[in-house]
C-alpha cells in the first residue's frame, strides 16, 4: 500500500529536490506549502495517480525517477529543520558554543567546527582562504588557540541581544564556504560517520526498530551527543517500573530521560518538546508544528519501510 512520504509542513533538501522537479520558481522553494501541494496534485492528475497533493511512494518514483531517500536523509532533513540550519548558515555565541555552522550545527565548543575547517583546507586547497579572503589567517590563528580564547573571539564577533547574529566578514565567509558542493559532501560524510552510524547503534541497544525510533536516536546524537550514563539509568528504571511492549512508550521514556539529564537546565524543556515530537510523531518545536508522517518518518518497522526500495 502506498504511503505518504512528504507533505504539508516539510522543508529541506528533499523538499527542494521535489520542487525543482516540478519546475517551481525559486521564490516558492524550500517549504512544502499550498503551491507545492497544488503542483503535486497537477502532476498526479497528469500521470493517472490519486490527486492527493501529497508525495507518496508511487508519486515519488514517477516524479523523481530515483529511489526513495534513505532514512538517513529523511532524519537529517527533520533534524536540520529543528536546528534551523542549512549547509551555509553560521550563528554566533547565542548558547555558549561559540560559532555554530553547517547542516546540523557544527560548533566551536564541541570541536567539530575546527576539525571540519581544517579538513576542508587540507583536502580542498585554498577553499577556506577563497571564502574568507584576508580574514582566513585570523580564522586559522583562532582555531589553533586554546578553547577559552576561541569562545572569547566568537563572543566578540556575535551581535544582537541574543548574540545569535555573526558579524561580517565571518557570516558571508561561512555562507560562501557552505555553498561549495565539495564542502556539502564533506558535511554529509561527517554526519554519516559521526552521527548516523552511532545513532543506529543506539537504536539497536534500545530495541528501536521503527523509522521514528531511528529518527529519535539520530536527533539525540546531533543535539545531545548520545544517551548519557545517567539518562540510560533513568530509562532502565522507567521501563522496569512501567513495562511496555509498545516502542512508543520506550521512545517517550528515552525522550524524557535525555531531557531530564541535559547539561544546560534552561534548555531542558526545549529538548523535551523536541524529543517528544519525534517520539510520538507530532508536536511543537520552536513554535512550529511538526507532523512527522509528512517528513517521511512514521510508526513503520525499519525493515518494512520505504528503506527497502532505496
Amino acid at each position: 500500500m502506498s504511503r505518504v512520504l512528504f507533505a504539508s509542513g516539510a522543508s529541506g533538501a528533499i523538499v527542494r529536490s521535489i520542487q525543482f522537479q516540478l519546475n517551481l520558481q525559486p521564490a516558492q522553494i524550500g517549504q512544502y506549502g499550498k503551491i507545492t501541494a497544488q503542483a503535486v496534485t497537477a502532476f498526479q492528475r497528469e500521470n493517472a495517480l490519486a490527486p492527493t497533493g501529497e508525495v507518496n511512494d508511487d508519486t515519488w518514483v514517477k516524479l523523481m525517477t530515483s529511489p526513495v531517500p534513505h532514512i538517513k536523509e529523511r532524519a537529517l532533513q527533520l533534524t536540520a529543520a529543528f536546528e534551523g540550519h542549512g549547509f551555509s548558515l553560521a550563528e554566533g555565541n547565542f548558547d555558549g558554543a561559540g560559532i555554530t555552522w553547517g547542516i546540523i550545527g557544527f560548533t566551536l565548543q564541541g570541536g567539530e567546527l575546527g576539525r571540519i575547517l581544517k579538513q576542508i583546507e587540507a583536502g580542498q586547497l585554498g577553499m577556506v582562504r577563497s571564502a574568507f579572503g584576508d580574514s582566513a589567517d585570523k580564522l586559522f590563528e583562532i582555531l589553533n588557540a586554546p578553547i577559552q580564547q576561541q569562545i572569547a573571539f566568537a563572543d566578540s564577533i556575535s551581535q544582537g541581544a541574543s548574540k545569535a547574529v555573526l558579524a561580517e566578514p565571518w557570516l558571508s565567509g561561512f555562507r560562501r564556504l557552505g555553498e561549495e558542493p565539495a564542502v556539502q559532501q564533506l558535511q554529509l560524510s561527517i554526519v554519516d560517520h559521526d552521527y548516523f552510524e552511532p545513532a543506529l547503534a543506539t537504536a539497536a541497544r534500545h530495541n528501536l526498530k521503527t523509522e521514528l525510533g531511528i529518527a529519535l536516536a539520530f536527533d539525540i546524537h546531533v543535539q545531545n551527543g548520545g544517551i548519557s550514563g545517567p539518562a540510560a539509568a533513568q530509562i532502565q528504571k522507567t521501563l522496569a517500573d512501567h513495562p511496555s511492549d509498545r516502542e512508543q512508550d520506550v521512545r517517550i521514556a528515552i525522550a524524557n530521560a535525555v531531557a531530564d539529564n541535559s547539561e544546560v537546565a534552561r534548555f531542558r524543556e526545549d529538548v523535551r518538546q523536541r524529543k517528544l515530537t519525534v517520539a510520538t510523531g507530532s508536536g511543537q518545536v520552536h513554535g512550529g508544528t511538526f507532523v512527522l508522517r509528512n517528513w517521511g518518518l512514521a510508526e513503520l518497522p525499519f525493515s518494512l519501510s520505504v528503506e527497502a526500495s532505496a
